[in-house]
Formats: structure tokens, C-alpha cells, sequence
């Protein structure tokens, strides 16, 4: 189990290198000085860009990720989690290559673009896989990992980027993405497919001998008939587990294939609802099934609210805010690095607590913080308080991370039953790119014009997003995915 979601969050890691690769080496990138001898004849020394579209080429990676997130619903649930964690591998591997090659903005804007999608497509599925093949004790520190390996990305896409934020390495700074996703095409060779997806295409003796390779040498037989009960029923359940045929006029019949596969026939004319056990819910049927309608409604709000609690605008744009505070040197480069440094901490924190005080709590915990933080901000810019703008901004970001980064990405599959996981992870992850490429872009306006203010914004936002999780989410930890379903319905 731990290989399997150290080898798919290998993706998360990929994504937080492409949002940490364009920080520092930013400048050289799109302003250096052109010369009349230049280091290659193949290749210019950078890709001469006003402002405004250095912005929109640095988050145009969030239109790759907004059409990740419209179509990953339905490649996950035709393709299986397992082959398309593998295969998005070649989105980094092929985008980082084309910005690295690139003699044009068309071409470095395509690269993002397309390494966009494959952090899109990841950040959809992963989460999911790893809730649906983690055990209940620990899927709260298994889920966070994807969050854990974003910041180690970030992290270290910084560190090499000082060395390489010149002409003409900052092409290799983009290039280095192409080295953990050719591992992660590899050793996701090695990892199995999730049970639960297999259940709910009906392949029942693939899904338990997924769950005995996930569990080694456990005793699979409860987890396994609560995974089937969860979805297809008590009655399939028995039969699955005790080899018993059932048929009845008010159940399904289960029938044993050839493969060894256990498929689930049609169902006997009088029941009529033997629908919403089988298949999968595509983006419609998520807005008309009124359970599905609420829980579909508040992962959206609480992955919306992510973004516009503001992060992205730190994480994007932390040089420039530091440079306000350090105009000379090179100590503002230095503070981006802490900021991504605590960032890792932080996460490593969440790593280790979310199982114990739970997802809510944690959740809270953190908005509040963040909030709480950007006030202080806010404060510390109109009185021009260094000291406090400098530990506001760490702080913000501590808290940040120690919650409301990881959670949501985890609730996407805890809450959702498998059927509608996809439609509904689909769209929630949509809106947390569409409002991520929104704050990349009105960020740098609104912060030219009105400074720290901006981030009065993110405070409201805050405050919303407080209010969402105190009356709405309920608490999650400790129980299977089926349960939580289970409870959500009563």
C-alpha cells in the first residue's frame, strides 16, 4: 500500500515542480538582455515577454489543468485509476521538454499547457486512488502525501533554480520534470489497481486480489464484503464473499464468468433501482440525485475556497512580495525559499496529525490561522511593518499548509460515493483550477494597484470559508468510505 501511493504521488511531486520551476528563474527567462552573440544558434537566450504576458504564460498551465479536470472524470472511471496515473506521466514528459526546447512563446505557453494537464488529470485522480486503496487507520496520513510531495517539489524546483536562473540553464530548470515522471512511469508498472473501482465494474475477483496484494498478509474477507455491501449491496455482498447464488425478484443475480470475474447480470424486472448501484454518474445525473447534489456541493465550495484563500498568489508571486521588503540583495530570493521550506514542514505536520485530530478540526484550525494571518498582513503593510509583514506571510503559509491544503484533495474521495467520485471530483477540481488561474491572473492587477490591500480579498474569503466547514463538513476520520456514505444519506 505505502509503494503504491509513494509511486502515484510521484504526480503531485511533478506538480509542484512546474509551479516552483518559472519563480525564480522568472526574469531570465522572459527579460534577460539580448546580445548580438548569443549562447546557442538553435536556441535564443530567452523568450522576450511584456509583464502582463509572462503572467498569463506562467499560469497558462491552469488551462491544462482546468481541461484535465472536464474530461478526467470520464478517463478515470473508462480507464481504471491504475493506467491513467501511469500514462499522465508523459504530460511532464513531453511539456517539460517542448518549454525546454522552446525558440517561441507559442512553445513555452503549449508546455505549460500541456504539463498543466497532466497536473490537472493527477491531481483528480490520485486522490482518489490512494483513499480507495488506503486502509481507514491510516488514510487521512496517506491522503496528505500528494500535498507532502507538492511542497517537496516546490522545495527543490527552488533550491536548483538558483544555479540555474541563468542564460542559457534556465532551460534545464524546466527540463529536470522529465526525471521523476519517467521514474513514475516506471514503478507504477509495479502498483495494483484500486478494489473499489474494480467492484464497481463488477470485477469482483481482480478486486480481491488487489486488496490481498494491498493488505500483504492480512485477512481481507471483512474490508472486502464492506466494500461490496457499500456499493452493490447486502444481499451481493453474501453472495460474493460465501459463493452463494442469489436470485430473487428483489435483488440482483449474480452470475460467475469465464475470466473468473464475478459480473453482475441485469437485474429482475421488478426492482427498479438496481441504477443507482451499478455504473457510474456522469456530470448530469451528479445535479439530479439531491444526495449527490449536496455532497457535490460542498466539496465544490470547499475546493473553490482553496484557491481563493488566496495561496497561489504567495506561492506564485513570493519574490515580488518580499522585494517590496528587501529592495536590494538577494535576500528576497533567500525568503521564497524559506517560504517554501515551512511549507514542507508544515505539510509534514498535517502528515502526522491529520488521523489524530481529525479532518474538520485540522480544517478549521487552519482556515482560521490563514485568516487570521492575512489580516495581520494587511496591518502590517499599512503601518509599513517589516518585521510583522515578513512573519505574517510565513505564518499564513504554515497554517495554510498544516490544513487546507491537503484536506480537500482528501474529502473529494471520503465523501463521494465511488459511483459519482469521478463526476463530481471532476467538476470540484475544475472550479479549484479555474479559481487558481483566476487569482493568477487578477493577483499581479489587483496587487499593482491597491499593494497589500489585495489580500483583503483572501481574508472574506476566509471567513466564508470557515463558516462552509463549521455547519456543512462533517467529520470523516476513523471510518470506512462506505460508512461515511452511509451517514451522510441518515
Amino acid at each position: 500500500m505505502v509503494f503504491c501511493v509513494l509511486a502515484s504521488s510521484l504526480g503531485f511531486f511533478c506538480n509542484g515542480w512546474v509551479i516552483g520551476s518559472a519563480n525564480l528563474p522568472g526574469k531570465v527567462t522572459h527579460a534577460c538582455e539580448l546580445t548580438t552573440h548569443p549562447h546557442s544558434k538553435t536556441f535564443p537566450d530567452c523568450l522576450p515577454m511584456n509583464d502582463a504576458l509572462w503572467g498569463f504564460a506562467v499560469s497558462s498551465f491552469c488551462i491544462g489543468g482546468l481541461m484535465a479536470s472536464l474530461s478526467g472524470g470520464y478517463l478515470q472511471n473508462k480507464y481504471g485509476r491504475k493506467p491513467l496515473i501511469t500514462y499522465n506521466s508523459l504530460g511532464y514528459i513531453f511539456g517539460g521538454l517542448l518549454i525546454a526546447c522552446a525558440t517561441n512563446t507559442s512553445m513555452f505557453i503549449v508546455g505549460r499547457i500541456m504539463c498543466g494537464y497532466a497536473c490537472g488529470l493527477g491531481s483528480l485522480v490520485i486522490p482518489i486512488y490512494i483513499c480507495e486503496i488506503s486502509t481507514v487507520c491510516s488514510r487521512g496520513m496517506m491522503g496528505a502525501f500528494p500535498q507532502g510531495s507538492i511542497t517537496i517539489g516546490l522545495l527543490i524546483a527552488t533550491l536548483i533554480a538558483l544555479p540555474l536562473s541563468t542564460v542559457p540553464l534556465w532551460r534545464l530548470n524546466y527540463a529536470l520534470v522529465v526525471v521523476p515522471a519517467v521514474f513514475q512511469l516506471i514503478v507504477m508498472q509495479f502498483c495494483v489497481e484500486s478494489p473499489r473501482y474494480l467492484v464497481s465494474n463488477h470485477r469482483m475477483e481482480a478486486a480481491r486480489v488487489s486488496l490481498e496484494k494491498l493488505r500483504a498478509h492480512a485477512c481481507v474477507e471483512v474490508e472486502f464484503y464492506e466494500m461490496i455491501e457499500g456499493q452493490l449491496g447486502t444481499e451481493t455482498a453474501l453472495f460474493v464473499t460465501r459463493g452463494k447464488k442469489i436470485v430473487s425478484n428483489s435483488t440482483l443475480v449474480v452470475e460467475e464468468s469465464k475470466d473468473d470475474d464475478l459480473t453482475l447480470a441485469q437485474p429482475s424486472p421488478p426492482l427498479k433501482t438496481t441504477e443507482s448501484l451499478h455504473g457510474t454518474m456522469n456530470l448530469i445525473e451528479i445535479f439530479c440525485d439531491p444526495f449527490i447534489r449536496r455532497i457535490a456541493f460542498l466539496v465544490i465550495s470547499v475546493h473553490m475556497l482553496q484557491q481563493l484563500l488566496g495561496i497561489n498568489a504567495v506561492m506564485y508571486y513570493s519574490t515580488t512580495i518580499f522585494e517590496m521588503i528587501f529592495p536590494t540583495g538577494e535576500m528576497s530570493k533567500y525568503m521564497s525559499i524559506i517560504t517554501v521550506a515551512l511549507n514542507f514542514i508544515s505539510t509534514v505536520i498535517s502528515v502526522l496529525v491529520i488521523d489524530r485530530m481529525g479532518r474538520r478540526t485540522l480544517l478549521l484550525i487552519s482556515i482560521c490561522g490563514a485568516t487570521s494571518f492575512l489580516v495581520l498582513l494587511v496591518i502590517g503593510y499599512v503601518y509599513q511593518i517589516d518585521a510583522l509583514l515578513v512573519t505574517s506571510v510565513l505564518a499564513y503559509v504554515c497554517c495554510f499548509a498544516v490544513g487546507t491544503g491537503p484536506i480537500p484533495w482528501i474529502l473529494t474521495a471520503e465523501l463521494t460515493p465511488v459511483k459519482a467520485s469521478g463526476s463530481v471530483g471532476s467538476i470540484a477540481t475544475c472550479l479549484n483550477w479555474s479559481m487558481n488561474f483566476l487569482v493568477g491572473q487578477c493577483f499581479p492587477i489587483l496587487f499593482s494597484k491597491i499593494q497589500g490591500y489585495s489580500f483583503i480579498v483572501f481574508c472574506l474569503f476566509g471567513f466564508l470559508y470557515a463558516v462552509i466547514v463549521y455547519f456543512l463538513l462533517p467529520e470523516t476520520k476513523g471510518r470506512t468510505l462506505e460508512d461515511i456514505t452511509t451517514e451522510l444519506k441518515q
